[in-house]
């Protein structure tokens, strides 16, 4: 059974630090594509950070700079280090995987991702 679980997240003042992990089980990891994603309620859910099996990295603009995506290919693990938070980071956060051979439908369109988590909520307050 693939599974994908999300941890690390939480409450924190604006300007802090916070770390997010996904762990997977029952997938081939170094096979996939991994990404962060995050949504608001009443809007559409939006791609954060990706990263490949080759370690290529695409971030969000707005997060650029702040934000660092990382994979432990020995753990089977993602993570997504949060620096600088904003209140507009408010969000659940989503890890999602992809077997890169669909690596054509571009790093953050929600189509070619085949697992994903159930989320974990970062709140960033002013």
């Amino acid at each position: 059974v693939q599974r994908v679980v999300e941890s690390g997240g939480g409450s924190v003042q604006s300007g802090g630090t916070l770390v997010l992990s996904c762990t997977t089980s029952g997938i081939t990891y170094v096979n996939y594509d991994m990404a962060w994603f995050r949504q608001i309620p009443g809007k559409e859910r939006e791609g954060v950070a990706h990263i490949d099996t080759n370690l290529k990295t695409t971030y969000l603009d707005s997060v650029s700079g702040r934000f660092t995506v990382s994979r432990d290919n020995a753990k089977d693990t993602l993570y997504l280090l949060m620096k600088s938070l904003k209140s507009e980071d408010t969000a659940m956060y989503y890890c999602a995987a992809r077997r890169s051979g669909d690596r054509h439908y571009g790093p953050f369109n929600l189509a070619g991702y085949n697992f994903w988590g159930q989320g974990t909520q970062v709140t960033v307050s002013s």
